[in-house]
């Protein structure tokens, strides 16, 4: 079975004043519809504005820059809004079909990375956005007929209030002109997790990095998604070593920093990637496969999700590893080699 892993940068779909959108596409990467994850970038200038939406998939957010993020969100059946406030290394949860808006009022970018899972979405690899107002929005869609009755207006209100936003995805909102709503704090710390001020779970060899995790034990609201967050942090020439899933599980792996090296093996003993990579770069690893990492001169960074609520790994290296765990004698007849390589492996 053929696989096309090669990683990826993001494609705009969405550019303004008030900030961009960018996707991968299952053209451009088909691993993600045969796996059903995907992935989108959202970069909110200062004062730009993502309007109201929901969306066809379940997904997390991972805050990659900025200091002064907001999010509005609806949550389905609950009836009423939370204002929550984000910054750089929060970890956010959206649920499938929860309303949001995103708003940026710092001064500088706000960019978040959105790793998902597609297993019920219309294109299975690709979010499907519905947006409540503007150009693109569900509220013009609908007849005149519809909107009076339903919203008790005369048919000059209703043109007003389905045509008024001349916006479509993103917009830029005058400062001091709009009143955003402030962030509910109490509802911030249940809500949303700082990735940058956890506890790592462990180090990597030789002192060369950090693995961060984020699962309900960490964030109960992350079980509305069902999926699990990884940061790695590697210092430069570091190695993460070769690890597998051992639940059907698929992981969405974004390069946030730094550069290094990717490799990928799967059936049958087969090297399915051995690639170069980079920050802004996308790459699946589908279930059961193997993949280990190098990080380059700089180091590497990179977020990753998992499809399942608590997934287990197994290393191929190191004294928690499979290898370590299986009798020296059988070792030595799997891998047909003397007693001295053993004790290093």
């Amino acid at each position: 079975m053929e696989m096309d892993l090669t990683p990826q940068k993001a494609e705009a779909m969405f550019e303004g004043d008030g900030g961009s959108y960018y996707l991968w596409s299952t053209s451009q990467v088909p691993a993600l519809a045969s796996n059903n994850v995907g992935a989108g970038l959202l970069v909110l200038q200062p004062q730009g504005f993502a309007l109201p939406h929901y969306t066809d998939s379940s997904k997390i957010g991972c805050v990659l820059e900025g200091t002064a993020g907001i999010v509005g969100m609806v949550l389905p059946n609950a009836g009423k809004e939370v204002v929550l406030k984000l910054k750089k290394g929060d970890v956010i949860p959206v649920p499938i079909g929860a309303l949001s808006w995103w708003f940026n009022s710092g001064d500088s970018e706000l960019i978040i990375v959105l790793l998902g899972e597609t297993s019920q979405a219309y294109v299975p690899g690709q979010f499907t956005y519905f947006i409540l107002s503007g150009t693109l929005g569900i509220m013009g869609g609908f007849s005149t007929e519809v909107i009076t009755k339903a919203y008790n207006l005369t048919n000059e209100e209703a043109n007003k209030l389905t045509k008024s936003q001349q916006g479509s995805m993103i917009l830029k909102l005058q400062e001091g002109l709009h009143k955003i709503p402030e962030p509910q704090m109490d509802k911030t710390k249940q809500m949303v997790y700082n990735i940058d001020s956890a506890k790592p779970d462990h180090g990597i060899k030789n002192n060369g990095g950090l693995v961060t995790t984020v699962t309900d034990l960490d964030l109960p609201f992350v079980v509305e998604v069902g999926l699990h967050v990884i940061r790695v942090k590697l210092e430069p020439n570091a190695t993460k070593a070769p690890l597998y899933l051992t639940i059907p599980s698929t992981q969405l792996i974004y390069v946030a920093r730094g550069s290094g090296k990717i490799e990928i093996v799967g059936f049958n003993g087969k090297l399915v990637l051995d690639s170069k990579v980079e920050a802004g770069q996308l790459i699946v690893v589908p279930k059961f496969f193997v993949s280990a990492q190098i990080a380059g001169e700089v180091g590497m960074e990179f977020y990753s999700i998992v499809t399942a609520k608590r997934p287990m790994f197994e290393e191929l290296a190191g004294k928690s590893s499979i290898w370590e765990a299986m009798s020296h004698q059988v070792q030595q007849v799997a891998l047909n080699v003397d007693p001295a390589i053993l004790e290093k492996l």
